[in-house]
């Protein structure tokens, strides 16, 4: 088997292996996209039935926006629709949708709830992120 390389892209390729990959990737994305921890599943649907929404069949947004004091901020709403460039995946029974721009800032992040005496709210625990503000809410790659 031989070996190329792709000087525009660069990186290495193993053709008939990468010929097999590339059909899965975004499954394989879409499974290890966003976590939910245990604590963030228990607030997300207590939040969503607060407001009207139901956990079994409507959805929680997550995105990412210009903004915040490192440069990029967190975006948390609750959706009932997905849109066609939408992302759609489920962990620990919570549906997300990432819009697609969003996509690649938040693979591999874990949504957590914080409830301590240094405040309470959803965190961000993201793999990507070079550094985050100490608020917890912005983050740069």
């Amino acid at each position: 088997m031989k070996l190329y390389r792709n000087i525009m892209l660069g990186y290495m390729v193993i053709r008939d292996l990468y010929c097999i990959f590339v059909p899965y990737l975004d499954k394989i994305y879409l499974r290890i996209m966003i976590k939910v921890s245990e604590t963030a599943k228990k607030k997300v649907i207590e939040l969503m039935q607060e407001d009207g929404f139901n956990p079994a069949t409507d959805y929680v947004r997550v995105g990412v926006k210009s903004g915040g004091c490192s440069g990029l901020s967190y975006d948390l709403k609750f959706d009932k629709e997905n849109k066609e460039d939408d992302k759609v995946f489920e962990d620990n029974d919570v549906k997300i949708i990432v819009d697609k721009k969003s996509f690649l800032y938040l693979v591999g992040t874990t949504l957590e709830y914080s409830g301590g005496l240094n405040g309470t709210g959803f965190v961000f625990n993201n793999p990507n992120a070079n550094r985050t503000c100490g608020c917890g809410e912005s983050f740069s790659l």
